[in-house]
């Protein structure tokens, strides 16, 4: 059988960790020597190659001499074979059943939906932990084939792979913790529920850019369906447009985190409004978006929720709400507090033996004051000193002695004093 034309994986490590590209580095897996073979290798005596291997985007289309691949992986346990070529599953199986000690495998972006994936092919696979095949396009064919030999499979990479539908294995895989299978287009719960049913195990499912719709599903499906889920991501899910959807979360029994950014329901809301509201509605989570939500922040938005609501009318009032008043009692409504800085005050303007009352800007300079005291007063602004006298003040006048300081920095208030002197010469 020809060997498939492009450059072979062994061809590509050679070249990366020769001693002259990867010096030589102590450590476990470093330098690792093989004597040279009576037909005399064509790569080095000596190739410096770690635990982790790293060879994408090299234009890789097939594994090469075997012999020499087991010689040189043996204690290899990362593989990232991401942006190659490689279309053919029995070439990726050469590469992997010679890397015994293999847990990590990364073949996003490589064109292997041209081939099919064979049992006795998978079957190589058997000690990965952790398969990323994101932008391959497997089929769920390939996938259940994968899932039926990979015992201890506990993180799977399916993102960008076009699927709309999901197809469910025929036999469930227990091992599996983590599903990431962003960037699809899987828009209908009952496709979701599929997932459960295939990994009753996962603690971690990300679902973000799915444009997912409605949960449409009975609280006690949910906790059947996914009962170790603990984390769960549906950033823009498009379709998510009530809050009973976002009730439905609490149906998992074990969830701790969730992660809802861009979801057409919150966009109305500050964002301080929509995380108030999602961590009262949400009562077991401890992590919300990424932030850890403490007891001071659970408590501030649970009596948030309760005042948000109160004045709604009963039929629109959530089920939540009675609850977190079961909880606090009835509140009351918090005052309201106006906080901006004053814009004007009444002061008493001294000048000699003349006292006029006047009303000031106060977002006016000082420099600005002068020229408005000036036909007061009758001096020119550079042959005038001003003084604020602060009714409560212990120390006496303070000079405005920066012109183009703001007047309201100095704290001024109604009743305040300014006194107007000539500069002495």
């Amino acid at each position: 059988m020809d060997q498939p034309s492009g450059r072979s994986f062994m061809q590509v490590l050679c070249e990366k960790y020769s001693p002259e590209n990867f010096p030589y580095r102590r450590g476990p897996g470093m330098g690792v020597h093989v004597p040279a073979t009576p037909q005399g290798s064509p790569m080095k005596d000596r190739l410096n190659l770690p635990s982790v291997l790293v060879l994408n985007s090299c234009g890789i289309t097939c594994a090469g001499d075997e012999n020499e691949i087991a010689a040189f992986c043996a204690h290899v346990s990362e593989l990232d074979l991401s942006d190659n070529k490689l279309e053919d599953w029995h070439e990726v199986s050469k590469i992997v059943s010679n890397v015994p000690h293999l847990e990590f495998l990364n073949l996003s972006s490589n064109p292997l939906s041209l081939s099919v994936l064979e049992r006795r092919c998978a079957g190589s696979f058997a000690g990965v932990r952790k398969l990323v095949l994101n932008n391959s396009k497997a089929s769920w064919e390939t996938v259940h084939t994968i899932l039926q030999e990979l015992p201890d499979l506990e993180e799977l990479f399916l993102c960008l792979n076009d699927y709309e539908t999901v197809s469910c294995s025929p036999v469930c895989c227990q091992s599996l913790k983590l599903l990431h299978i962003t960037d699809n287009n899987l828009q209908d719960w009952t496709e979701i529920r599929k997932l459960g049913i295939m990994f009753p195990s996962l603690d971690t499912l990300i679902l973000a850019n799915n444009n997912l719709t409605t949960i449409e599903e009975t609280e006690d499906s949910l906790a059947r369906l996914f009962p170790n889920l603990r984390s769960i991501n549906l950033h823009k899910s498009a379709g998510l447009h009530c809050w009973e959807d976002i009730d439905k979360l609490n149906s998992f029994p074990k969830l701790e985190e969730v992660k809802l950014l861009g979801i057409p329901l919150l966009q109305s809301y500050t964002t301080e409004e929509r995380r108030k509201l999602l961590i009262a509605r949400l009562p077991s989570i401890i992590k919300l978006n990424g932030s850890i939500v403490g007891d001071g922040e659970r408590e501030d938005s649970e009596r948030f929720f309760i005042r948000y609501y109160m004045e709604f009318p009963e039929e629109e009032v959530p089920f939540r709400y009675h609850e977190l008043i079961t909880k606090y009692g009835k509140l009351e409504p918090l005052a309201v507090v106006d906080l901006r800085p004053q814009s004007s005050a009444k002061v008493e303007v001294h000048f000699q033996d003349k006292v006029e009352e006047m009303s000031i800007r106060l977002d006016q300079t000082v420099a600005e004051l002068k020229k408005h005291l000036k036909t007061v007063v009758q001096l020119s602004t550079s042959n005038m000193l001003l003084f604020y006298l602060d009714q409560e003040a212990p120390f006496g006048p303070e000079e405005l002695k920066y012109s183009s300081r703001a007047l309201h920095s100095y704290g001024i208030r109604d009743g305040d004093k300014i006194y107007v002197e000539p500069r002495t010469k």
